[in-house]
């Protein structure tokens, strides 16, 4: 069986966190801390991306990765967990949601709102970061040593890039320089699109949080989160005044307690 890598610590109700196109695990490590005081927290890299391999037969993208996360779930004996997703992470924990697998669900700037041309400018923009951190690799890593440089090179995932340590931000670069489910899993994008003519299935009978950060440039939040209320109207939506794509380093106890309050 492929190892997976994950970080599992805590006891009680499980919750699950999936992260997005080129990231890690441990872009929740602001976060864990929290949860685990009062939850078993199971954060995992997807086949791919961070510390995981490649899994024949897995479809990188939402919908496969989702099919993928079932099995895996359920080889662990994690049960209707409360699953936490984060932009591709997002769209994966709203279709675990919609096909009974999860209890709860909170997704952070979902992938599935775009049009057209945010599609292309998502995929645009993520396609030259990861370039940038291939090609310059060891002189981006020096340049984030430097909080000017993390403010240049981090402004477009986080809302507070000063906030992020030197030594995540040169771990994220490599994550992303280094993800070798990227490309397949970027232009899987095409294929995910949620409307009001979708069948949500389960989803409808759980609860569910969108939450958005208003810096967000990446899912832009000014019309993304717009779509997003009209396709899940019986969702909580939620703006993060400040915060950029990745919320979680932005604030910390705010993304926390917006879980912990699905879980009460």
């Amino acid at each position: 069986m492929t190892q997976i890598s994950h970080h599992r610590r805590g006891t009680g109700a499980p919750i699950v966190l999936v992260h997005g196109l080129g990231s890690r695990w441990q872009v929740f490590a602001p976060i864990i801390d929290e949860l685990a005081e009062t939850h078993e927290v199971i954060a995992v890299d997807l086949p791919g991306f961070g510390d995981s391999p490649l899994v024949p037969g897995v479809r990188p993208g939402p919908r496969g990765y989702a099919a993928w996360l079932t099995r895996w779930l359920a080889d662990n004996a994690i049960h209707r967990p409360h699953v936490v997703g984060s932009s591709m992470g997002g769209g994966i924990a709203l279709e675990l949601g919609r096909t009974g697998v999860a209890s709860a669900v909170t997704a952070f700037s979902p992938v599935g709102f775009y049009g057209p041309a945010e599609l292309r400018w998502t995929k645009g923009l993520l396609t030259g970061m990861r370039g940038a951190a291939r090609g310059f690799g060891a002189a981006l890593g020096r340049t984030v040593d430097h909080r000017a440089g993390r403010i240049l090179l981090l402004s477009a995932m986080f809302g507070r890039p000063a906030l992020v340590s030197p030594p995540a931000a040169r771990l994220d670069l490599a994550g992303l320089a280094g993800a070798s489910a990227f490309t397949a899993a970027r232009d899987d994008f095409d294929n995910y699109v949620l409307t009001p003519a979708h069948d949500l299935g389960a989803l409808t009978e759980i609860p569910v949080t969108i939450a958005w950060g208003t810096r967000d440039v990446v899912l832009v939040h000014r019309t993304q989160s717009a779509r997003a209320r009209t396709a899940l109207p019986f969702a909580r939506h939620h703006d993060l005044p400040g915060c950029g794509h990745l919320p979680f380093s932005d604030a910390p106890h705010q993304c926390a307690r917006l879980i912990l309050e699905r879980n009460a």
